[in-house]
């Protein structure tokens, strides 16, 4: 039987806890996260043509996926407060599939990876185009929110292979 890894976040008595990172050796880390919100295309237009009654959807999520990467510490509980070097947020609209695809890029010279950061960032941000679209369409779903590549730290790089 192949031996598996032990969970980070849970100690010896299973008891869960927040990893220790104090010996840890600072790198540059990145972490590049991706997620969809699927829309009729009747919704998609009144976002592209800047008729959202809330105001400009790609700009407003956008602004909340840089907040909420940096306040990724007070959302998940046994994440670490980062100071983050950098976050890229990319909302790009596709009309053939009627879509909105979002992706984040996360930064940080530091002792822990910044996976959480950026996936909270894609997720807050379809998350706000959800709420500024709601009154014009409730059927809006948010989709396929996945790590895409992350670099740095002893575990070293990883590529999600599509």
């Amino acid at each position: 039987m192949a031996t598996m890894k032990k969970l980070s976040h849970v100690n010896n008595e299973g008891d869960v806890q927040m990893v220790d990172v104090t010996e840890k050796v600072r790198t540059i880390r990145e972490a590049k996260a991706r997620g969809t919100v699927k829309m009729d295309v009747r919704t998609l237009k009144l976002i592209e043509s800047g008729r959202i009654a809330k105001g400009s959807v790609l700009t407003t999520a956008k602004l909340a996926g840089i907040m909420a990467a940096k306040r990724t510490g007070d959302l998940i509980p046994l994440c670490h407060p980062l100071e983050l070097t950098g976050v890229e947020i990319d909302l790009k609209i596709d009309r053939r599939k009627s879509l909105i695809i979002i992706e984040a890029i996360v930064r940080t010279a530091g002792k822990t990876g910044v996976e959480m950061e950026a996936l909270t960032a894609v997720s807050v941000a379809a998350l706000t185009v959800y709420d500024m679209c709601k009154a014009v369409n409730k059927r809006i779903t948010i989709e396929n929110i996945m790590l895409l590549a992350k670099s740095g730290g002893k575990s070293g790089t990883f590529v999600r292979k599509e």
